[in-house]
């Protein structure tokens, strides 16, 4: 197993599939395993992935807590997901989820806390389309992971709310890496309006937060991401960010020391 006394490793899987590996734990973020095909979110729902995953579960190997930002939607837990969750040791969800899932998955509401070994693991807000979205999308929870002498990492989950990003912000000293779901995704709801940010909000979230670093993912994968990798660089570059970007390819990892 890869040992960092200070670092994180970033490995993308695809879709908003991550691992995270820090402080001597594993963390799989949103799995996503299932190929490239039709799934169905709720009955006459239906959305389409469009790449395989880069990494199998077997490859991925065992972890120690699944990050799940939300159960009900098809483009963060998909069937091979979903069974992946109900095999897993630990999943951190929103209590919505949790009562769902059941088995071992568990439940933080905002601003609740659980220990994972050195790692200390924090929900926090998200808001899963514009103003009022709740009611429709539904629960859903983003993740900040700290520890002594580790980096702090923020996982945004499925938000499109830059006021939301300020609230975090205000509450955290420091960010060395935010893992920043992208991609615009966008269906029939709301007018198609974006359920996640934009490539221009990732750029502005990204100055918000002060993050050192930056891994865009949820931009490729599904039909309904309406921006995509090339257009995250373009806004970052026009914001003088480029420098924090990192730009992953499907199996590609990154360290951040």
């Amino acid at each position: 197993m890869l040992v960092m006394a200070d670092g994180v490793k970033v490995t993308f899987v695809g879709g908003p599939t991550v691992l995270l590996e820090l402080g001597g734990k594993r963390f799989l973020v949103d799995p996503t395993f299932s190929p490239a095909g039709v799934h169905e979110t709720t009955p006459g729902r239906p959305l389409t992935k469009t790449e395989d995953p880069a990494l199998t579960a077997a490859q991925i190997g065992p972890v120690d807590t699944v990050l799940l930002s939300h159960d009900q939607h098809a483009d963060n837990l998909d069937p091979a997901g979903r069974q992946y969750v109900a095999e897993s040791l630990l999943t951190l969800t929103t209590p919505a989820g949790a009562r769902r899932l059941g088995g071992t998955a568990q439940g933080l509401a905002p601003w609740h806390q659980l220990h994972i070994g050195r790692v200390a693991v924090t929900a926090v807000p998200a808001l899963h389309g514009p103003k009022g979205s709740e009611e429709v999308t539904g629960e859903v929870t983003g993740f900040v992971l700290t520890g002594q002498d580790l980096p702090t990492v923020y996982v945004s989950g499925d938000n499109a709310s830059l006021d939301v990003v300020r609230d975090i912000s205000r509450r955290l000293r420091k960010l060395d890496l935010a893992v920043l779901f992208a991609g615009a995704a966008r269906t029939s709801l709301f007018d198609g309006a974006p359920l996640t940010l934009t490539s221009e909000d990732a750029a502005e979230a990204a100055h918000i937060l002060r993050a050192r670093a930056i891994v865009p993912v949820h931009t490729r994968g599904w039909a309904h991401f309406s921006e995509g990798p090339d257009e995250v660089r373009k806004a970052f570059a026009g914001a003088g960010l480029s420098d924090r970007l990192h730009v992953l390819e499907p199996g590609e990892s990154v360290v951040i020391a």
